[in-house]
């Protein structure tokens, strides 16, 4: 099962995302995807373990997912947009190459035997940037959602707060 769990910066979706996982585990894993940049992201980081607290499973892993074995669990990947994030900046401007690596790894971990709970961020909600460099970023998240929403079984929008279900295939 994929629940691909997506809305803007600071709607809610990470609470979201961790409450549903609760409601369907005792032994959650949480996959960080994020890279530290500075002291303020590592403060963001420390709240968000602080938040989940110590009964979860944390794998830490900036790239390639598939090389966790999480078989049998229930995985909440937060998130997309800073894993994406790691690729594109790797991969300098090479636009084409970023979203065949996302594909490739998205449909590794996709054969795994779990459920995914995914969260990702609808970058386009957030106005035009003003720059190349993140317009093309826009671009590149917009194509991987997608891909990701269309294997998804359920996705759902999160807006202040407040989960939207806008597909469920179960």
């Amino acid at each position: 099962m994929i629940h691909l769990i997506t809305g803007g910066q600071r709607s809610g979706k990470s609470e979201y995302a961790e409450k549903l996982i609760l409601s369907k585990t005792s032994q959650p894993v949480y996959m960080a995807t994020s890279r530290i940049w500075d002291d303020n992201h590592r403060k963001r980081i420390e709240v968000h373990k602080a938040r989940r607290g110590n009964h979860w499973l944390n794998i830490e892993e900036e790239k390639f997912l598939s090389k966790h074995d999480v078989n049998g669990k229930v995985v909440l990947l937060d998130c997309i947009t800073l894993w994406l994030n790691n690729f594109f900046f790797d991969n300098e401007n090479d636009d084409d190459k970023t979203i065949k690596q996302a594909k490739d790894e998205l449909d590794k971990i996709f054969t795994q035997n779990c459920d995914w709970i995914i969260v990702t961020n609808e970058l386009g909600l957030g106005g035009h940037p003003d720059n190349e460099m993140a317009m093309r970023f826009n671009d590149v998240q917009g194509i991987i959602n997608q891909y990701i929403a269309a294997r998804a079984d359920i996705v759902s929008m999160v807006i202040s707060g407040i989960p939207l279900e806008i597909k469920n295939t179960l």
